[in-house]
C-alpha cells in the first residue's frame, strides 16, 4: 500500500540549502506585516503616540518663547550706473585687432556691476567702523573687536545679486529702532569710506588734479617767498613794462605747456594712444611749444627762460626778473589746474551720488525671529514621528517576549553575557 506525502504547505523552497527544513508559506504570510497591522498596532498604543506628540508640542512652545526676539530692518540702495563710454570707445579702437581686442575688452566686464560695491560694503573698514560707532562690543558682550565683528557679520546680509540691480542691506537686532539705526548707519559709514576713494572716471580725474593743484600751490608759495627775499636783497620791486610783458608772455606759455602736459598725463590713465581727445591735446601741446620757440624762450624756465639782453639790465634786475618770472609761472599753473579741478568736480557731481538710498530703513513692526508657529509645528511633527517609532519598538519587544524561541535565545544571551559563570560551557538552543 502506497501513501503519498506531499502537503502543499510544506513545499520545499528552491532557494533553501539542501537538507534545510521546508518553509511553510502560511508561516511566511503570518510573519509579514501589512499596513492594516501597523494601524492596529498604532491604535492599540495611541496613548503613547499622543503622549509624545503632546510632550513635544509643549517643548516647542517653551523653546519658541525662550528664544530671543530679533527684528530685521532693511535699507535699499541704488549704486551708480557704470559709464560705458570709455569701454565702448576702447572697444571700437581695438576692433581691428580681432581676437586680441576680444580678450582686452572681455576683461573689463563684470558679471554683476554691484559685486564691487557689495565687497566694499562688506569690507573690514566699514564693519569695524560700525562696531566702534554703535559700541557693539559692549552690546554683544565681547572683549575683542574681531569677535564683535564676526557676530555683526552673522546678523548682517548684503545682497546685490537681484535682477532689480539694487543692493539690499538687512540687519538683525533685538530692538526694532536699533535695527533701523544700524541699517542707516551702515550706509553712512560706507559714504565716509568712499570719500577717500576715487571709484568713477570723474572721481579719478578730480583726485589727480587735486594732487597736482596742491603741488602747484606749494611751488607758488616757495616762488613768492623767493621773490620777497630777492626784493629785500636787491631793493628792486618793479621792472620796465616791455620786460614785464615779455616775461609774462613767456611764463604764460610755459604754464600752459605744463598744464597741458598734466592734462595729457591724466587722460593717459584711462585712454589709449589712439583716443581722439588725447591726440588733440598732444597737438595743442606741440603748438604751444612752437609759439614759445618763436618767442625766443626756453621750455625750462628754471634754466634761463627769457633772458634780458646783456648790458641793458643790471645783475640785480636780472635776478629780480627771474624770481618774478617764477612767480608768474606758478600762478598761471595754479589757475589752470584749479579750473581743471573744478571741471572734474562738476563732472563728478553730474554722475550723481556714489550711493543713493531708495528705501530708508524703518523700524519693523513684526519680528523676524523666532517664527514660533513654524517651530511649534516642526517640533510637534517630530513628536508624532518619535511616538510612532516608540509604539513600533514596544510592539516588537512584546512580540519577542511572546515568541518562546526568541525568549529562550534572549535568556541564553543574558546568561552568556553574565560574569557570574566561569569557564566555558555549551548550551543547547533547541
Amino acid at each position: 500500500m502506497t501513501t503519498e506525502f506531499a502537503p502543499s504547505n510544506l513545499k520545499e523552497d528552491k532557494g533553501s540549502p539542501p537538507g534545510a527544513p521546508p518553509v511553510s508559506h502560511d508561516t511566511a504570510k503570518d510573519e509579514e506585516i501589512s499596513l492594516l497591522d501597523l494601524l492596529i498596532i498604532l491604535a492599540e498604543r495611541k496613548c503613547i503616540v499622543l503622549s509624545f506628540t503632546l510632550g513635544f508640542a509643549i517643548l516647542g512652545i517653551v523653546v519658541s518663547l525662550l528664544l530671543p526676539v530679533r527684528y530685521t530692518a532693511t535699507v535699499t540702495l541704488l549704486p551708480p550706473q557704470q559709464n560705458s563710454s570709455i569701454g565702448s570707445a576702447l572697444a571700437s579702437q581695438l576692433g581691428s585687432l580681432g581676437g586680441i581686442a576680444s580678450l582686452a575688452t572681455g576683461g573689463l566686464s563684470l558679471k554683476n556691476p554691484n559685486e564691487m560695491f557689495v565687497a566694499m560694503l562688506k569690507s573690514g573698514t566699514v564693519e569695524d567702523a560700525m562696531v566702534q560707532h554703535f559700541d557693539l562690543m559692549r552690546e554683544y558682550r565681547q572683549h575683542y573687536l574681531s569677535d564683535a565683528r564676526k557676530i555683526f557679520e552673522k546678523r548682517t546680509i548684503v545682497d546685490g545679486s537681484g535682477k532689480d540691480g539694487l543692493i539690499h542691506i538687512s540687519i538683525e537686532d533685538g530692538d526694532p529702532r536699533r535695527a533701523a539705526e544700524l541699517a542707516d548707519g551702515y550706509v553712512n559709514q560706507f559714504r565716509d569710506l568712499s570719500q577717500h576713494l576715487a571709484i568713477t572716471e570723474a572721481g579719478q580725474r578730480a583726485l589727480f588734479f587735486k594732487q597736482q593743484l596742491e603741488e602747484a600751490k606749494d611751488n607758488l608759495a616757495n616762488a613768492e617767498e623767493a621773490l620777497v627775499e630777492t626784493e629785500k636783497e636787491t631793493g628792486l620791486i618793479e621792472v620796465s613794462s616791455q620786460a614785464r610783458a615779455l616775461i609774462e608772455s613767456a611764463a604764460a606759455l610755459n604754464a600752459q605747456i605744463a598744464a597741458k602736459e598734466v592734462q595729457i598725463q591724466a587722460m593717459q590713465t584711462y585712454a589709449t594712444g589712439q583716443n581722439a581727445q588725447l591726440i588733440q591735446a598732444q597737438q595743442e601741446l606741440d603748438s604751444l611749444r612752437a609759439q614759445l620757440a618763436k618767442l625766443g624762450g626756453s621750455q625750462d624756465l628754471s634754466n634761463g627762460g627769457i633772458l634780458v639782453p646783456k648790458g641793458q639790465v643790471p645783475n640785480a634786475s636780472l635776478k629780480y626778473v627771474r624770481k618774478l618770472r617764477d612767480v608768474k609761472y606758478y600762478e598761471t599753473i595754479f589757475e589752470i589746474l584749479a579750473r581743471q579741478f573744478e571741471v572734474a568736480k562738476l563732472d563728478e557731481a553730474k554722475e550723481g551720488a556714489l550711493i543713493q538710498v531708495v528705501d530708508a530703513a524703518a523700524p519693523p513692526d513684526k519680528r523676524s525671529f523666532p517664527r514660533r508657529g513654524l517651530i511649534v509645528l516642526g517640533v510637534t511633527a517630530a513628536g508624532v514621528v518619535v511616538g510612532i517609532l516608540a509604539a513600533l519598538v514596544l510592539a516588537s519587544l512584546q512580540r519577542f517576549k511572546d515568541d518562546s524561541n526568541v525568549a529562550a535565545k534572549l535568556r541564553l544571551l543574558g546568561t552568556a553575557l553574565s560574569f557570574r559563570r566561569h569557564g566555558s560551557a555549551r548550551y543547547d538552543t533547541n
